[in-house]
């Protein structure tokens, strides 16, 4: 099957040529993002495959039934880029990746929490100027802090597990997990006591309409002061600019961010030859307690290769006429 793949980097390309030894399909990659200005680059394909920031809306649907593409295969396991209902009207198939590596998000999310604390960032550059100074690196011990996680699903399991591990008193608010299916050593509770009762807050949700702004000014009310604040799920779980007030007064002391709500426009680029101009995102970055990754967290050998394994999968699937046991259907 001939399959238009976009928003292409390198590293697609080796992981995807690599599972395509076992599935022989031509793959196009474009490294432009799939938009209402690309779609027809999709010319000719079957299938396309489209990341977390490409457009995948009514017009650009309607483009690609146009163009007679037949399935969506996303590369990721979020989908609020997608309009299924439009989709399903359009007799188009989505298919996604529910599940490539928990451990990957997990992990970076520790590593997130570690490096704000103990300010491992800033010591590295010191030393690489001759500075030994420990002055402005004082952390905390993570052993009996309370982490609140939000959301429980594969990720906030690893995660919760992880801290456990550490000694941290670990509670958690999911509306879909029962405290039988959680995790041993975590509590379940509801969202305002997790605001009010944790050190270390953790966002491991998808983004929904109740989870949209889900961080906002009402509820960073509630967070005790001095609160570490991470989220490695979706942007726009955050309302940025709450969490940038809260970081002037000190009610947020910690900040660390895998995903920005804006960054459709940043992530995945490199931009270090060019001025910024999302004037939001340089507030966060001049802030010295606020740390930003580029939407990373997923990035391991094992998390791509089982994305291109399952989205190929998906794809075959597909294209044998078999159940597609990945498939998103509009609610």
């Amino acid at each position: 099957m001939k399959i238009t793949l976009f928003s292409s980097k390198p590293y697609d390309q080796q992981f995807f040529e690599e599972a395509n030894t076992s599935f022989n399909n031509e793959i196009v990659f474009q490294e432009v993002a799939l938009n209402e200005n690309t779609a027809a680059m999709a010319t000719g394909a079957k299938a396309i495959c489209v990341f977390v920031n490409d457009q995948v809306n009514a017009n650009v649907l309607q483009h690609l039934q146009g163009i007679g593409v037949q399935l969506v295969a996303l590369r990721c396991a979020g989908y609020n880029n997608v309009d299924l209902k439009k989709a399903a009207a359009c007799g188009i198939k989505i298919v996604r990746v529910p599940a490539y590596s928990p451990y990957a998000v997990a992990e970076h999310t520790i590593a997130l929490i570690l490096t704000l604390n103990r300010k491992t960032h800033r010591a590295y550059n010191r030393v690489k100027e001759g500075n030994f100074s420990l002055q402005g690196l004082l952390g905390f011990d993570l052993h009996g802090k309370t982490v609140g996680l939000i959301g429980l699903g594969e990720i906030g399991k690893v995660t919760a597990k992880i801290l456990v591990g550490m000694g941290c008193k670990v509670q958690a608010y999911d509306p879909y997990i029962t405290q039988e299916s959680g995790v041993a050593g975590v509590t379940f509770i509801d969202l305002d006591t997790l605001y009010e009762g944790s050190d270390i807050i953790s966002l491991h949700c998808p983004l929904t309409p109740e989870t949209h702004h889900i961080i906002n000014a009402e509820s960073i009310a509630k967070m005790k002061k001095g609160v570490m604040l991470i989220n490695t799920s979706r942007g726009a779980t955050l309302e940025t600019k709450a969490v940038i007030k809260a970081l002037k007064t000190g009610k947020i002391k910690y900040l660390g961010l895998d995903v920005y709500e804006e960054e459709a426009e940043l992530f995945f680029e490199d931009l270090s030859d060019k001025v910024i101009q999302d004037d939001v995102f340089m507030r966060l970055l001049s802030f010295n307690n606020v740390l930003i990754t580029g939407h990373q967290a997923f990035f391991t050998a094992e998390a791509m290769k089982n994305i291109a394994t399952t989205t190929l999968q998906n794809i075959h699937d597909f294209e044998q006429g078999q159940r597609l046991q990945n498939e998103l259907l509009p609610t």
